[in-house]
């Protein structure tokens, strides 16, 4: 069995360009994730997968292996669809370029020891929310799951609604997912469905056409850095651990 991560990577975002390259104490955010994942035993390879120069120059310059892809994607998973199209390997770990925090614990939790047996495997990781604040913060992505912790919806509304009970564990979905060669072929070849559309979560094209996505909760907490905001607190966060 070989498994790869991939570091989806691109300079262009609306809300932060240039996203993958902001400096954290004299190093590219990007370069944090990608010494991290490389301490994962249960990885062949990892590999950042890029559309832009400045960034592909940066890894050559820092020793990071990386991919061209193409420009055309609007979405982290078809950029690994494109990579396992070049690099063969049975399974592809997502490891988003946008959480320098990530600890390498939490790739154990979800690399299996053998094959999947469904072989339209996808997994993903979670944590569980302990400020009400995230819960209502659209940018914060959460689950409801079934008893076999196989996911139903993915919402950035604050999911399940506590209107008979408030003994609920609210969780969010991160950015370290799992992949079969097989899930990201049906995934590029399916049409975008109506909940990933309004929600804005490509998970819920595997969802809503009745394939499996097993949600494993992780005690490993992580932050997205979408503003400039979320910057300053991981170069605090990390400033403070070295």
């Amino acid at each position: 069995m070989k498994i790869i991560g991939v570091i989806p990577a691109r300079y262009q975002s609306s809300r932060m360009p240039g996203k993958p390259l902001a400096d954290i104490l004299g190093k590219p955010m990007i370069w944090w994730v990608y010494q991290e994942a490389v301490k994962a035993k249960g990885l062949d390879q990892v590999v950042i997968a890029t559309d832009d120069d400045r960034i592909a120059e940066k890894c050559r310059e820092l020793g990071m292996d990386y991919l061209m892809t193409s420009a055309s994607h609007d979405t982290p998973t078809s950029r690994i669809y494109e990579v396992s199209t070049k690099l063969d390997a049975d399974l592809y770990l997502q490891i988003m370029g946008d959480e320098p925090l990530i600890n390498v614990a939490a790739f154990d939790l979800i690399l299996p020891e053998t094959l999947p047996e469904d072989p339209y495997y996808v997994a993903g990781i979670t944590n569980v929310m302990e400020n009400p604040a995230d819960v209502i913060d659209f940018s914060n992505q959460k689950v409801a799951c079934n008893q076999k912790r196989e996911i139903l919806l993915i919402s950035r509304s604050p999911i399940p609604y506590p209107k008979g009970s408030l003994d609920i564990q609210y969780e969010k979905i991160t950015g370290i997912q799992l992949f079969s060669k097989q899930a990201l072929a049906f995934y590029n070849a399916t049409p975008k469905s109506i909940l990933e559309k309004a929600e804005e979560n490509d998970l819920m094209r595997f969802v809503e056409n009745g394939h499996k996505v097993h949600a494993i909760c992780s005690p490993y907490k992580t932050v997205s850095v979408d503003t400039p905001k979320d910057l300053t607190l991981v170069q605090e966060i990390l400033k403070q651990r070295n």
